[in-house]
């Protein structure tokens, strides 16, 4: 099965995490590939599920789509960081402009709305950066079919692993009722780890 054609025009859906990288880490940049990413906020504050980050975010995606096109694949929002895996069109590659851009307005926008950022540090505040999001992300390209299905079910059983919910289709902030709908997972998917041995810590 193709989810990657299957799913490549559909853009973000309402409900919608970095980590520190080690300087030697070299991205992965291929034109058209398909990604896994790991983006995180600062402190791993817990502040991306309130109605007001969903919204930010919402908006900081749906307008960096407009300027830049990518197909969001699949999504989870956790409270304190987010996957999400992208498809970039044929002659592009240039994801880490669009994760600069969104994170920059989801944080202007969060901020101008009441929203809190975490203890800027000395660095931070050299750079004039506001302390919401980690610096930097971590991706992972997606190698074939395989790899982006362990990828899904990955992203997708997320909140259980952490403990938030115990069923998967428990959980509202993911793109896996949408893949239900098309077939691609039973409701009840997710009774156990779907991808055991495929849990790397950096993911997180």
């Amino acid at each position: 099965m193709n989810l990657v054609g299957r799913h490549r025009r559909r853009t973000l859906q309402p409900p919608v995490a970095e980590k520190v990288i080690m300087p030697e880490y070299r991205r992965n940049y291929v034109a058209g590939g398909t990604f896994f990413f790991t983006v995180v906020t600062v402190e791993r504050r817990p502040i991306l599920c309130t109605e007001k980050a969903r919204n930010c975010l919402h908006q900081a995606f749906a307008e960096e789509q407009r300027q830049r096109r990518f197909d969001i694949v699949g999504i989870v929002l956790m409270p304190d960081h987010l996957h999400t895996i992208w498809t970039l069109p044929a002659n592009d590659a240039n994801f880490s402009v669009r994760w600069g851009r969104i994170k920059e307005r989801f944080t202007r926008s969060f901020l101008a709305v009441g929203g809190e950022e975490g203890q800027p540090t000395n660095s931070r505040q050299r750079h004039r950066e506001r302390a919401v999001w980690q610096r930097r992300f971590w991706e992972h390209t997606c190698r074939d079919e395989d790899d982006l299905k362990r990828c899904l079910d990955y992203l997708h059983w997320n909140p259980v692993k952490h403990g938030l919910v115990s069923c998967v289709r428990d959980y509202p902030w993911s793109s896996f009722h949408r893949f239900v709908r098309l077939g691609e997972y039973d409701l009840d998917w997710g009774g156990e780890n779907p991808c055991p041995g495929y849990d790397k810590p950096e993911w997180e």
